[in-house]
């Protein structure tokens, strides 16, 4: 059972150096890449709301939206109202 507790402790870590952006190389000054790096976070996290608040809008409530990687799910829908598409190789 000691090895349980080495791998929360490895998800753990995993999960909290994920959990923000990664920057590979920028030569922004430090006040422009503060504030765009919040603009991208911003967006990302809110990305899902949007979409599924403009199919309310459009289409009537009741919109479930999903953005993500490596998970799975499984529903009842309507037919001719599901899309699950991927865009930029994984993210789903």
């Amino acid at each position: 059972m000691a090895g349980t507790g080495e791998a929360k402790k490895e998800e753990a870590d995993y999960k909290r150096l994920h959990s923000f952006p990664l920057i590979r190389h920028t030569d922004m000054p430090e006040e422009m890449r503060v504030e765009t790096m919040e603009l991208c976070v911003t967006a990302c996290e809110n990305a899902a709301k949007m979409i599924k608040e403009s199919m309310d809008k459009k289409f009537g409530s009741s919109w479930h939206v999903v953005i993500g990687e490596g998970f799975g799910f499984e529903v009842t829908h309507e037919v001719k109202n599901l899309l699950y598409m991927f865009f930029g190789g994984s993210l789903a």
